[in-house]
Parts: structure tokens; C-alpha cells; sequence
């Protein structure tokens, strides 16, 4: 194995093909100054016990076993560690996502397994809790996810959820070089619109839509709220919302040609995966070393069961 903490695909990582070596990678990094109990919390020196397929740490404090896995996304898997450092790679490299099928082919595990742990890994790269709010220039616009009208079901099509579809709608919140935050929302009305953007975004921001009415009244709150008729133009001057659109380009292409289909009730995770890896864009300095790194820096705390 390679002294550089980069990860990549080749070959001779062994990271990706020998659990107790990507066991060690992990620890690495959800304990960089060595390993903590997660039962109790002590950092005292724990027992390494020997164990064939597993790095098994005892505490000498409340002197329970632990793993790396504990508290994570990973506890009671049965898939071994260098395949989930695999998918996670494999996830955060794959601009447009990678469908479940691809991983069950990639890793060697079943669909369902496949699925179930690409929903984890979302769940790893989901934001805890938006602490901080958007700032500078913040563009927003929302778009609707679903397949065509034609396809849905006749109890589906009663569902309309804003400017006439029955399509989930999705706002996006992009901060003009920095980050971007999507979300499903019940409808495209005013209070559901605003609603989001009062709770993302700084009072003091600049902000960017078209000239859709549920956005009227946004001057009033913020520095500045300004317009553009995308019937009579795109861009003037400064004020644009290409940002956003951008944005949702990337998530169109990935639903409608890597997943082809998303459930609303499942939604929420695939905009999480989405924000993710455009927020850890290169533009922003992030390889997908990086990217990968600080999605697996977000495992802990963090469980979903299959009944979820």
C-alpha cells in the first residue's frame, strides 16, 4: 500500500481489497490521535485484541469491544470495510452518481445490499444541520422531479404539486462560489418558497430569481432581491440565476441517466448526494480523495436500518 493517503483505483491499493488494511484507514480518520471508546468515550489506551478478520479494540475504562464501526453507518453490516470504502470512492468520484445495479456488479454483493448501502453512504454525505447561512449573492430557483405526465399512475396525477404537474417540486439555494443547498418542498407556493429561503439564508444576502410570483416580496427581508424575465432574457448584467440551473442540469442528467427513477419518498437522500459533491467540487479544491475522505469523516453518529 501506498504511504499517500489518497485514495485512487488502482490496483495495488489494498485499501480496497483487504478489510483490516481499510479498517485501518478508517481509524485513521474518525480517530486521528487513536482510538476512542464509543460506549463511554475514553481515549485512554485500549487492549488490541487478536481477531482474524477485524481490528477489535477493548476499553480500559468500562472494558467493552468495539470496532471502527460502532456508532457508524457500518455497525451490524456484513459487508466488509474495503467494500464500503470502495462504493463510498466510487460515489464520491461519479459526477452524476452511480445507480445501485452498477454497484452490486462493481462490489460483488446483491442489489438490495447494493441499494441499501448507496442510501447509507447518502446519509454520511447529508449536512447534520444547516448551522450556517448562505451569503453574498444567493440565487434560487426549483425545478420538478418525476417522470413524464403521461407515465404516472391515475392516482399519481391527482398529486398536483404546483404549476400544474404531478412532479415533485425541488428548490436549490446556490451561493455564488460557495455552496448550494436543494430540498423538497410540498409545493411552489410563496410561504413553502420563502419559508426555505428564510431559514437558509443570511437577511443580509443579495438575491437572485426569475420573475415567478411566489418570489414577490423578497426585497423587503433581504439587501436586495432582483429579477430576470426569462421571457424576454437570461442574464443582465449580474443578475441571473445560471448558477442554479447549472446545478440543476447535474441533477437532471444524474436522475434521468444514472437512477431513471427516484422516489419522493427517497428524494431527500438523492439531493443530499447531489449537494455533497457539488459542494466538494474541484472548483472548491476538493479531489475525489477529498471528497471521499470527508464523507467518511461523516459516518459517525449517524444509522439507518433497512425498515427506514
Amino acid at each position: 500500500m501506498e504511504n499517500s493517503e489518497d485514495l485512487s483505483l488502482g490496483l495495488l491499493d489494498d485499501r480496497f481489497t483487504k478489510p483490516l488494511i481499510a479498517a485501518e484507514y478508517l481509524e485513521s480518520i474518525r480517530w486521528p490521535s487513536g482510538p476512542v471508546c464509543p460506549h463511554c468515550g475514553s481515549d485512554r489506551k485500549p487492549y488490541s485484541l487478536p481477531h482474524k478478520t477485524r481490528r477489535l479494540w477493548k476499553c480500559a475504562a468500562c472494558r467493552k469491544q468495539y470496532t471502527v464501526t460502532v456508532g457508524t453507518i457500518f455497525e451490524g453490516s456484513h459487508v466488509g470495510l474495503n467494500k464500503w470504502l470502495l462504493a463510498f470512492y466510487l460515489l464520491c468520484s461519479s459526477k452524476k452518481g452511480m445507480s445501485a445495479h452498477q454497484l452490486h456488479r462493481s462490489l460483488g454483493v446483491t442489489y438490495k445490499t447494493a441499494w441499501f448501502m448507496a442510501h447509507r453512504i447518502r446519509l454520511a454525505m447529508s449536512e447534520p444541520a444547516f448551522q450556517t447561512l448562505l451569503t453574498g449573492t444567493v440565487e434560487a430557483d426549483e425545478t420538478y422531479v418525476g417522470g413524464k405526465e403521461r407515465n404516472r399512475k391515475f392516482r399519481d396525477k391527482q398529486k398536483r404539486t404546483g404549476r400544474g404537474t404531478g412532479k415533485a417540486p425541488v428548490v436549490v439555494l446556490v451561493e455564488r462560489g460557495g455552496k448550494a443547498r436543494s430540498m423538497h418542498i410540498a409545493n411552489v407556493t410563496g410561504d413553502e418558497l420563502k419559508g426555505a429561503i428564510r431559514r437558509h439564508v443570511n437577511p443580509e444576502a443579495r438575491m437572485m430569481t426569475d420573475s415567478f410570483r411566489s418570489y414577490a416580496g423578497l426585497g423587503a427581508e433581504y439587501a436586495a432581491h432582483e429579477t430576470v424575465d426569462h421571457w424576454k432574457e437570461y442574464v443582465r448584467g449580474d443578475v441571473h440565476t445560471n448558477t442554479a440551473e447549472n446545478f440543476f442540469s447535474i441533477l437532471k442528467r444524474g436522475i434521468n441517466g444514472v437512477y431513471h427513477h427516484v422516489s419522493e419518498a427517497h428524494l431527500h437522500r438523492y439531493l443530499s448526494e447531489f449537494d455533497f459533491r457539488y459542494n466538494t467540487r474541484a472548483a472548491n479544491g476538493f479531489t475525489d480523495a477529498d471528497r471521499t475522505r470527508l464523507a467518511l469523516s461523516q459516518v459517525a453518529g449517524k444509522r439507518l436500518r433497512y425498515a427506514e
